[in-house]
């Protein structure tokens, strides 16, 4: 049965990673990086200013909301969202990506993010603007929101929308027992018990009573737990990292040659060996560029309509930040320490080392940190990893609460919780497998969805640069319903923003 299983995942993996789906998804990015006039790069000093430098200057970005209140600040929503993209795809992700592209890959994985930093603009832009609250207050938007109400409100298109949204929320809760709950579990239930010698059926119970914990609180006891899990464990993972690329550091530029000339396989002899050799770089760039960060999933975008925002577009840029954390600090710190430590041939771009995933990441940091090294990416991929399943469950419980309404998310709880049980037991391969097909079908629809609503995404980037920027006299866009954009209005001017 499980080969059964395999062997159909592996034909749908291949084709939702193949050629066209690669297209769509940095098509997207470059399309919606155009249309913006290259907002992550012309307007870096403003996002950075409205996002990881307002945790330092403002206190509404941290202040939490009242208990009748359901929404959640933007540094949680922040913080919940990079819960759910900083995993093991920071970490085995990386090596496997090295490992099967070579040092290359991770020129291709920068590529991603530049252009993936304007694709989660567009999805939380669009969150925003068509979100909504659900019968108990929560304020719930996602792909499903801008499918049925923005592609679906074009002329001739309400069923179409109808219809992609539906495959998004089928997809987003199956794939968040893939990527978000059996692959992360795996990972540490192998981790633990080849450093510490715990058996996964030990670790999968204690993580599954600590989730429960959690999960059944529902989205403000998981950011209230992530706003403080996730700035620790980051930093504890940057600072560790860094120190290995240091105390390596004459392989520093070594290391960076190796990525730009892998790029490109400059050294691969022969043109079927280039083709081959750039194919491998990019593909797996490109893929575990996307498992990290999820740029063009329509993932995190579900937590960040959670937000108490008003406008569109500061979510967008902490989208924007989000994906710069990820993949151009995070995930490179690691290819760094990997490419550094000497497990790779520099010159060749060959491994010298027999390890693989994240073995091959605790054999880098073992060389500076000795056997500390494993216990320290062991302890790292417990806390990547588990955060991760409590950012994905909101994901999840979106996508079946969307399918089957509000008071059945319960059940959606429950069965995720159990979930992590089978993850921590079952074969890591297949558990890979699935998050990979599940991160592709969900791209699709979601993806159709911002190309669709990209032009809705233009004019709300333009209206708010006039009004914030350029200080022009123009009506906010704030919600695509009125009586959301009126509420909205009326509370901008409580707080003196209009």
């Amino acid at each position: 049965m499980v080969k059964v299983i395999t062997d159909v995942n592996s034909a749908v993996n291949g084709f939702v990673w193949g050629v066209p789906m690669l297209v769509l998804l940095i098509g997207t990015g470059i399309l919606m990086t155009c249309l913006t006039g290259v907002f992550q790069v012309t307007h870096f000093r403003h996002w950075v200013s409205k996002t990881i430098g307002a945790v330092f200057t403002d206190k509404n970005v941290t202040k939490h909301t009242e208990k009748h209140d359901k929404s959640i600040t933007q540094f949680q929503s922040l913080c919940t969202a990079l819960a759910a993209t900083i995993g093991t795809g920071n970490i085995a992700g990386v090596s496997a990506a090295i490992v099967s592209g070579g040092p290359g890959a991770i020129f291709w994985m920068w590529i991603v993010s530049f252009f993936g930093m304007m694709t989660n603009y567009s999805e939380n832009v669009l969150g925003i603007y068509y979100r909504r609250k659900n019968s108990v207050g929560e304020w719930c938007g996602g792909a499903m929101y801008y499918l049925h109400d923005g592609l679906g409100g074009k002329p001739g298109m309400k069923q179409v929308g109808k219809v992609l949204a539906v495959l998004f929320a089928v997809f987003c809760t199956i794939a968040s027992f893939g990527i978000g709950n059996m692959s992360q579990v795996n990972t540490i239930s192998a981790n633990i018990k080849a450093v510490f010698g715990i058996p996964a059926i030990a670790t999968g119970i204690f993580l599954m009573a600590f989730a429960a914990l959690v999960i059944i609180g529902g989205i403000k006891r998981i950011a209230s737990v992530t706003e403080k899990l996730v700035p620790f464990m980051a930093i504890a993972y940057v600072i560790g990292a860094l120190i290995v690329v240091i105390a390596n550091g004459a392989n520093f530029v070594p290391a960076v040659v190796s990525i730009v000339k892998g790029a490109f396989a400059a050294k691969a002899v022969g043109g079927g060996i280039i083709g081959y050799g750039i194919k491998s770089a990019v593909t797996w760039g490109m893929k575990r560029g996307v498992f990290s960060n999820e740029a063009g999933l329509g993932s995190s975008v579900m937590v960040h309509s959670a937000s108490n925002i008003k406008e569109p577009v500061m979510q967008g840029m902490w989208g924007i930040f989000e994906v710069f954390a990820d993949t151009i600090v995070v995930c490179t710190l690691t290819a760094l320490a990997i490419l550094t430590s000497g497990v790779v041939d520099l010159s060749t771009g060959h491994m010298i080392s027999t390890q693989e995933s994240t073995a091959l990441v605790s054999e880098a940091f073992s060389t500076v940190f000795g056997k500390g090294g494993s216990a320290f990416i062991a302890i790292a991929i417990l806390m990547f990893a588990f955060s991760t399943v409590l950012g994905w469950s909101q994901y999840g419980m979106r996508g079946f609460e969307y399918l089957f309404g509000t008071k059945a998310t319960i059940i959606f709880r429950v069965v995720f919780v159990a979930f992590i049980l089978v993850g921590a037991t079952m074969k890591l391969s297949l558990a890979w497998d699935l998050s990979d097909t599940f991160n592709g079908l969900m791209a699709i629809p979601n993806l159709i969805g911002v190309l669709s609503c990209s032009g809705i995404v233009m004019a709300i980037t333009r209206n708010y640069t006039d009004r914030k920027i350029h200080g022009k006299k123009v009506e906010p866009m704030y919600s695509a319903f009125p009586d959301i954009q009126k509420m909205q209005e009326n509370a901008a001017r409580a707080d003196g923003e209009l």
